[in-house]
């Protein structure tokens, strides 16, 4: 059997992530098995939404993880490799300096994406297998420093957009009241079909499903979300590390991150959100092999 590998780099706001996919066909069916994910916790958001550009030591850690990824992919033979990297780099000053910076020292090649080509990455390569065509999807993808949301109905894509709100974005208190208003008007907009629901993507919302011991293809409810939002909010960083066993850089982002998916949820008048556990990194792997 040939088995080709492909490696997926998301350099996002919250953390940067390789991950290596094994792909081989069966009955001329491709199949994607995992072989490796790695996260180094590099919270590039801190430096870009607040100071306006990637700070030195900040630079220096994402260098090691390059050169860190970039030996796993010689040692896995990776046959291609992608790395895109979204809002908190996109927006810093200092971007196209890190980039080649990042490249001279590790050998590894950073693309910047914008918000509609991030959301098209990781829907338009993996839709076929999560929706029906006769029902309609909210698909919501939260980040350290932006949402991608897109609605799809009877199979085809009805309308996306990007917005200035993410996780690490609203910890720092600098989400503007106009981006939540013209999320809220994107939203109504839509006039979603009545049986619509939602697909949330994202480390904090495949965090929470994890929690919740829901089987993959169930969903989790609105209620749910809220109810942990309203939870976890009472506790410290530090209580949500202890009880939850979040991981540090996760504990601090996971209430901004509900406050946003259930806005949207309550804006859309959704009650289910399925997790099929797929990020930015799944997507880059699948539209290598199929490009």
């Amino acid at each position: 059997m040939k088995i080709d590998r492909y490696g997926g780099i998301d350099i996002g706001s919250n953390g940067v992530r390789l991950l290596i996919m094994n792909v081989y066909l069966i009955d001329n069916v491709p199949r994607f098995d995992k072989a490796i994910l790695v996260r180094a916790p590099i919270r590039l958001g801190s430096d870009s939404f607040v100071k306006n550009e990637i700070q030195e030591d900040t630079l220096e850690m994402l260098t090691e993880a390059m050169k860190s990824f970039h030996s796993l992919m010689k040692c896995y033979k990776v046959k291609k490799y992608r790395a895109c990297a979204t809002s908190a780099l996109r927006e810093a000053s200092n971007a196209k300096e890190v980039v080649e910076e990042v490249f001279r020292n590790s050998q590894v090649k950073i693309e910047l994406i914008d918000g509609k080509e991030e959301a098209e990455i990781i829907y338009t390569t993996q839709i076929s297998e999560y929706i029906k065509d006769e029902k309609g999807y909210l698909f919501i993808d939260v980040g350290g420093g932006s949402t991608e949301l897109t609605y799809y109905y009877k199979g085809k894509s009805r309308a996306s957009r990007s917005f200035k709100i993410g996780s690490v974005r609203a910890l720092k208190n600098l989400v503007e009241y106009k981006e939540w208003m013209e999320m809220e008007t994107f939203i109504k907009d839509l006039k979603l079909a009545e049986d619509t629901v939602a697909v949330g993507t994202g480390g904090n919302i495949n965090t929470l499903f994890k929690k919740s011991l829901k089987p993959l293809g169930k969903p989790l409810t609105a209620r749910y979300l809220r109810d942990m939002h309203k939870e976890l909010k009472l506790l410290t960083v530090d209580e949500r590390i202890i009880q939850y066993n979040f991981n540090p850089d996760r504990a601090d982002v996971i209430v901004p991150a509900l406050e946003i998916y259930t806005t949207i949820m309550k804006t859309a008048k959704v009650n289910d959100i399925y997790v099929p556990k797929i990020g930015l990194a799944d997507g880059i792997v699948r539209s290598l092999y199929e490009g």
